[in-house]
Parts: structure tokens; sequence; C-alpha cells
């Protein structure tokens, strides 16, 4: 069940269930994924995936939630709204002030505190995953993290 789906776009490929990000078993093939915020909270970001080097959805994810993906698309989107948290920021300082500051990679780990859930479909290649992806972006209209390209 899709709740938050429109019918538009479940007409366009067959998605999988939503699960947690961190954690996700997601198919090694090229696709598109959505993600929301919470269980059962809007759609925030549509992404995809090509081959990546053999490594397709799977690849993407385990990127944003190793860390390793500061400014690639949903970590960069992430990341923004944590330097926009107050709470965090202060927290981030205290570690600094404390001679203990973060690297790069654990405050790209602020993705997997984000309470991110994620659906994808797998797609033959990565050119008919960015074409999904570019009907998923014309269909949804929720404000999506998502930058203008």
């Amino acid at each position: 069940m899709h709740p938050v789906i429109s019918q538009g776009v479940l007409a366009l490929a067959a998605w999988s269930e939503w699960v947690p990000l961190v954690g996700a078993e997601v198919r090694w093939w090229p696709g598109v994924y959505l993600a929301r915020r919470g269980q059962n909270g809007p759609i925030v970001y549509v992404g995809m995936s090509g081959e990546r080097q053999g490594e397709g959805l799977r690849g993407r994810i385990r990127r944003y939630t190793s860390g390793k993906a500061l400014a690639s698309g949903l970590g960069e989107a992430v990341l923004d709204r944590a330097l926009a948290d107050l709470d965090w920021l202060r927290e981030r300082l205290a570690e600094v002030e404390s001679g203990q500051p973060m690297r790069a990679t654990g405050w790209g780990t602020a993705l997997t505190c984000a309470d991110l859930y994620v659906c994808w479909a797998v797609t033959a290649d990565g050119e008919t995953a960015r074409v999904l992806e570019e009907r998923v972006l014309a269909l949804e209209s929720v404000d999506r993290w998502n930058r203008a390209r």
C-alpha cells in the first residue's frame, strides 16, 4: 500500500514497499527511489541511480547511510536541513568546544537521523531511470527537497 504516492506515479512503475532508509535492502539494479519523512509522511525527495559501477540503487542508498554523500542529492538536502536546526548545530559546536569535532562523514550521517523511509522501482538501465525520475517529478507536486536542475 502506498498512501502517499499519487495514482499517476503508482501507474508508472512497480514500486517496492516503504522501508526505513537505514538498513534498507535495496536491489543492485538501476532505478528510481522515493524518500518520505516518517513512516506515513509526505514524499520529500525523488532520486535515481544508474548502474553506479554495478551497484545501482543499493550503491546510492549505501552512500547516503555511510555519510559519504554530503554533496549529492538527498544527502545534501538532509544536511541543509540539519544546518538550519539550531539544536543540531549546538550539538556540533559542543563537540568542537570539547575538542572532539565530528569528521565530515559523521556530519553526513545526519541522514540516518532524519527518519526517512524509501521505496523504489527498478529499471532496465540508467537512461530509463532518468526518464522515470523526470516523469515522477513532473507528476508529484509535493514540497520536495530536490534542487532545480
